[in-house]
């Protein structure tokens, strides 16, 4: 049997396009405030923004206090709210 050649072309641009849309950072929103909520108190979620390089869209949640630092540090709070998504 003949072996044929595939070659595939990706479309970058159009995966950028998709990765900040603005249903996927609408998604990227929700998904960070959720999490920060589960998290608790002290916890807080930072709106998406697009990356450079790769280019694609990123939200974070953050510890903003003393509190919730020290949960992150000792009972791994965000790991917590994530597992529970």
């Amino acid at each position: 049997m003949a072996k044929s050649k595939v070659t595939l072309k990706f479309n970058t641009k159009g995966f950028q396009e998709i990765r900040t849309s603005p249903g996927t950072m609408k998604m990227l929103n929700s998904l960070a405030t959720s999490t920060a909520n589960r998290a608790g108190d002290g916890f807080e979620a930072k709106p998406a923004d697009v990356t450079g390089g790769r280019v694609r869209g990123r939200a974070a949640v953050v510890a903003v206090t003393t509190e919730a630092m020290r949960s992150e540090a000792r009972e791994h709070a965000l790991l917590k709210a994530i597992g529970s998504n």
